[in-house]
């Protein structure tokens, strides 16, 4: 049982909460909102917690029980945590006195794995674990529990507890950024903490092979290795390189180092060795595992590459079963992830030795000769005694036989899988991944895209509701994904994944019928400064002002704002200036009667807290009026309400606050009815192209009006859009009165060759239609 080696390491940095927080836990005792009393001060929230008005004092009388076969050590470092919070030491017995605690295990009171029951009394604790698991959880809960006030103890309480899902995962991309091994070891602390239990590691990609294999040192040497890398986003254009040689891997004593780490904390490390695709740096050392024989460069930006391991030629499957079975001495986990994502077919289609393996095997596309690769691979594992996980494309060309699926893209691939009967986790990006930005605010830290904010992770199901009873059992867990393209530093990586990750292990562990997001951010604000004391920089920005685009009784339309902050009052101005304490009070809302900016800032007790709200707003003519579209945008890009095309709300160019409509490979035409016939003197709209992202102008863009709604007159054409972000289109007209005004935006299509994502299709990007 080495968890007891360690447990003192949370449980010191609980310490400092002290005298500051044992009045407030006494104040939540006292409420009258029971799901914060019986939500306690723990996170994940437990499935059954009551408190019993007791409370458990370390005194010099204090003993630690230990289970048959503990080693005294374990005890005696717990003991040395005691004594440096309670000034006196904890003896370990075999008997017990007056005051104790007690460590056992008993699967027949605490049936399910991993469950634990912790009970603290006035002058006993006791806490049993189904298995090893189980009681290092237990005493995890009593660490988030402990009160370091004068009278040093534990609040009294029975807890009966235990997880959800079998999978709680976390996974750290470290090939296009390297993080040092205490870095590592310090967040692996902080998961087992909140019970995360599958740390997934992400050793290779295009950008760099981050882990020895002794048997092919180039890897070591040049596929560890990137000439330089990107500044900024990829979106940018043109793109701009630091000009220094970046790169490193872990060797095979530091991966041994880690995966026991994490595993003395009840945490299985999974190692994930990509392949077909993202192959780029392998392939610079060996390139003859390519289909064109290269040369091949380690990759120096983000983005998926058309040169991928080659099927045809068997030194591909030797070189990666000889790779794998030195991953196999290094990781003991059931499973080994190896990727199967992003993989483009364009090499294999040209390639001779491809098409004449997937002639002789009756292959009859290049998605099936990607099955056959799994499955090759899968079975070669297999015969290891080992598993395979892949994302959801592998279910491309039909699923391989033992395959588990984890579900990237959205959940229709962990639908299909467990229709199928195989295991599943679910880990869709737009809910679970860390490289989303988390505020909307200006001035956040570069990220990937796309919008995830505290509250919608924590609100994520991961059972999709179209699954019945049999169906459900298959969806093992559930994951968040920290991918590294823009986090070059610790610090920037710990903004991004604290306190997400712990939203993640709450969805992860509790019950779903006991989630509570406001209880959820009770338990976390208390746990914010010990986040810190343990060296961490999480964000904090989960209680900044949120808003939404609403309708007063009057019809006008009403910029409402909120924010989760206890006690808020939100304080605007709309001339531009800052708000302060005695500018308007938001209360019903901001009405939009006139072109306006609305700065806002929450203040607390009088004070001013958080960073201030900023958002443009437009009152045009169309605001509020419907509007009709004949298709639908996708999902990433569906605002959700065709009237969000005119709110009088732009969006950024960071195109994730839900403002803009997005079409794959659709063209764009929506009609706004005015409601009367009246003078229009400006119609507009912004269209936003950044072809490293697959957006695209269109390659017509059409204002037309019309008087009746049947016949319709063009008053505006534009087909250049010269910018790389926002091209903001303005028509200027004279003379023309209409009641309705429709946009048709003709979609690029199919990307051309030679353009990131060739032969895929074109994203079309269409925000605010203004009329004036």
């Amino acid at each position: 049982m080495k968890w007891l080696n360690y447990v003192f390491i949370y449980l010191m940095c609980f310490a400092f909460i002290a005298r500051t927080e044992a009045a407030a836990v006494k104040k939540i005792l006292g409420s009258s909102d029971s799901t914060i009393v019986q939500g306690l001060n723990i996170i994940p929230r437990p499935f059954k917690a009551e408190t019993n008005g007791e409370f458990f004092h370390f005194n010099k009388t204090t003993v630690l029980l230990l289970p048959p076969g503990t080693p005294l050590s374990s005890g005696h470092i717990y003991g040395q945590y005691v004594n440096l919070i309670a000034g006196q030491p904890l003896l370990v017995k075999k008997h017990a006195g007056s005051n104790y605690i007690k460590l056992s295990i008993d699967p027949l009171l605490v049936p399910s794995n991993e469950g634990y029951v912790l009970e603290v009394r006035n002058n006993f604790i006791a806490v049993t674990g189904h298995d090893d698991a189980g009681l290092f959880y237990g005493l995890q809960s009593l660490t988030q529990l402990a009160d370091f006030g004068e009278k040093p103890g534990i609040m009294g309480c029975k807890i009966d507890d235990h997880p959800r899902f079998a999978h709680r995962g976390a996974l750290l991309d470290v090939s296009r950024h390297l993080f040092p091994v205490a870095a590592i070891e310090k967040w692996i602390n902080i998961l087992a903490l909140y019970k995360i239990n599958t740390f997934q590691w992400h050793l290779t990609d295009d950008q760099g092979w981050r882990i020895e294999i002794k048997k092919y040192p180039k890897l070591q040497t040049i596929s560890a290795y990137r000439d330089e890398t990107l500044i900024g986003h990829k979106k940018e254009l043109p793109h701009v390189f630091d000009g220094k040689r970046y790169g490193g891997y872990y060797t095979q004593d530091e991966v041994k180092q880690i995966v026991q780490y994490a595993a003395d904390r009840h945490i299985t490390v999974i190692p994930e060795i990509e392949m077909p695709g993202h192959a780029l740096a392998a392939l610079a050392a060996y390139p003859e595992l390519g289909c064109t024989g290269g040369p091949y460069k380690t990759a120096t930006f983000w983005g998926i590459f058309n040169d991928v391991y080659c099927p045809g030629n068997e030194q591909t499957f030797t070189f990666l079963q000889n790779v794998l079975d030195e991953v196999l001495t290094l990781f003991p986990s059931k499973y080994i992830h190896i990727g199967g994502d992003e993989c483009p077919k364009v090499r294999w289609h040209e390639c001779p030795k491809c098409q004449k393996l997937m002639l002789d095997n009756h292959l009859k596309n290049e998605n099936e000769l990607q099955t056959y690769f799994v499955t090759r691979i899968e079975k070669y594992l297999n015969s290891k005694g080992r598993q395979i996980i892949g994302w959801d494309e592998i279910l491309e060309g039909g699923l391989s036989p033992g395959a588990t699926v984890m579900s990237w893209t959205g959940e229709s691939g962990g639908i299909a899988a467990a229709s199928q009967h195989h295991d599943v986790i679910m880990t869709p990006e737009k809910y679970v991944y860390m490289d989303y930005y988390q505020s909307l605010y200006a001035g956040e830290q570069t990220a990937a895209g796309g919008y995830l904010p505290l509250s919608k992770i924590y609100n994520y199901e991961p059972i999709p509701p179209v699954l019945n009873t049999d169906e459900e059992k298959y969806i093992k867990g559930v994951q968040a994904n920290v991918w590294s393209e823009y986090l070059d530093s610790e610090q920037k990586a710990e903004y991004m994944m604290f306190p997400r990750i712990f939203a993640l292990s709450e969805i992860a562990w509790s019950d779903k019928t006991q989630r509570n997001y406001n209880d959820f951010l009770a338990r976390l604000r208390k746990q914010m400064p010990a986040l810190k004391k343990m060296g961490l920089k999480p964000a904090n920005v989960f209680d900044e002002i949120t808003y939404t685009v609403n309708k007063n009784p009057d019809g006008k339309t009403v910029i409402d704002l909120a924010s989760t902050s206890p006690g808020a009052i939100i304080h605007y101005t709309t001339d531009g200036s800052g708000p302060g304490i005695n500018s308007a009070v938001c209360n019903n809302g901001v009405v939009v009667d006139t072109d306006e900016i609305i700065k806002a800032v929450v203040f607390s007790n009088g004070q001013p807290i958080g960073r201030t709200f900023q958002k443009r707003v437009m009152f045009h003519k169309g605001v509020g009026k419907k509007v009709t579209m004949v298709s639908q945008p996708v999902a990433n890009f569906n605002p959700g309400d065709p009237s969000a095309l005119v709110n009088g709300i732009e969006g950024s160019n960071l195109y994730n606050d839900g403002q803009w409509f997005g079409f794959g490979g659709a063209d764009l035409e929506a009609v706004v009815d005015l409601g009367t016939l009246q003078p229009i003197k400006t119609i507009g709209t912004d269209i936003l192209k950044y072809h490293w992202q697959k957006m695209w102008e269109p390659t017509n863009l059409t204002f037309l009006v019309s008087t009746d709604g049947i016949s319709y007159t063009p008053v505006y054409s534009q087909q250049d859009f010269p910018v790389n972000g926002i091209n903001t289109i303005k028509a200027e007209l004279k003379d023309i009165k209409a009641r309705f005004v429709k946009i048709i935006a003709i979609n690029k299509g199919t990307i051309p060759e030679g353009e990131y994502g060739a032969g895929g299709k074109a994203m079309l990007m269409v925000d605010e239609l203004f009329i004036y």
